[in-house]
């Protein structure tokens, strides 16, 4: 399929820099999960290409440019329904409903699976280092955790209000969650929270002041704000360490995970059921 590329330059006022609006489509499937390598600088983007929770090895990622200029469609093949996407010193790791796969960037090779035994939709994925990774598993409402040899339950509950996008700094691991729901209708009675979880006591603090919406993904910015997705309204908020929330882009579509560029100036956005990757100014 043709990829579609438009580009919008806008002048930033008292500055000689400028940031280039990029959009990028016609070759995308759900895509879920956005993710800026640092080291490789390449953007990657998971391809649910059917039903979140269906395993139908159809599922594949995208590598981008980080101007938006697609590099290869279907970088990796073979997978089901892959979310959630974080890198770590050459290796790319993949949620994909009831595993994670461990990914070599320079040769695209899957290179290790941790299965997820009684997992229901692992959605994203944060690593610690090549060898402990923390992944959200929304419907079940769980954490798990990767210690290089096997997965077991980190936390669960409703009170974790179903968990999606995750953020670990020094001690603590952060969490955006949907609002708790256990169907794969997604409909959860409230929205859902931001909030920290002590590592050590395991103790959730609430970051947010009241639920900000069904939340999907989520970054931390150099000053220790966070950046974080409405799924179902389509909103990024620029959330404070004291919870104040600042709404910085709205488009009512479906913005899944997104990520942050090296100076952390742009985010990244997956437009899930839009087939379309977006950047953004934040």
């Amino acid at each position: 399929m043709k990829l579609i590329l438009s580009f919008v330059f806008l002048l930033l006022v008292g500055s000689c820099s400028s940031f280039r609006e990029w959009e990028s489509t016609g070759v995308f499937k759900g895509p879920e999960s956005a993710f800026y390598d640092k080291e490789s600088g390449y953007i990657f983007v998971s391809n649910v290409n059917g039903m979140p929770h269906e395993k139908n090895n159809a599922g594949f990622i995208s590598k981008l440019s980080l101007a938006g200029e697609m590099i290869d469609s279907k970088w990796v093949r073979g997978l089901n329904a892959p979310k959630g996407l974080r890198s770590h010193k050459g290796y790319l790791w993949v949620a994909d409903i009831n595993k994670v796969v461990k990914i070599d960037i320079k040769t695209g090779k899957k290179v290790k699976i941790f299965w997820v035994d009684g997992a229901k939709m692992l959605n994203d994925v944060f690593v610690i280092d090549n060898e402990h990774v923390y992944v959200s598993d929304t419907l079940r409402s769980r954490i798990y955790f990767i210690d290089g040899k096997k997965a077991d339950v980190f936390m669960k509950g409703k009170k974790l209000e179903s968990p999606n996008g995750l953020f670990a700094k020094d001690d603590f691991l952060y969490v955006a969650a949907w609002g708790y729901a256990t169907g794969y209708d997604w409909k959860a009675k409230t929205p859902g929270n931001l909030y920290k979880i002590n590592l050590k006591t395991k103790e959730k603090t609430l970051i947010t002041k009241e639920p900000l919406g069904n939340l999907d993904g989520l970054e931390m910015d150099k000053n220790g704000n966070f950046i974080v997705s409405d799924w179902s309204a389509g909103k990024v908020y620029r959330v404070s360490p004291e919870g104040e929330s600042e709404l910085v882009f709205e488009n009512g579509q479906n913005i899944a995970d997104l990520s942050l560029n090296d100076e952390q100036t742009e985010a990244i956005l997956p437009i899930m059921n839009q087939g379309k990757v977006h950047n953004i100014e934040l």
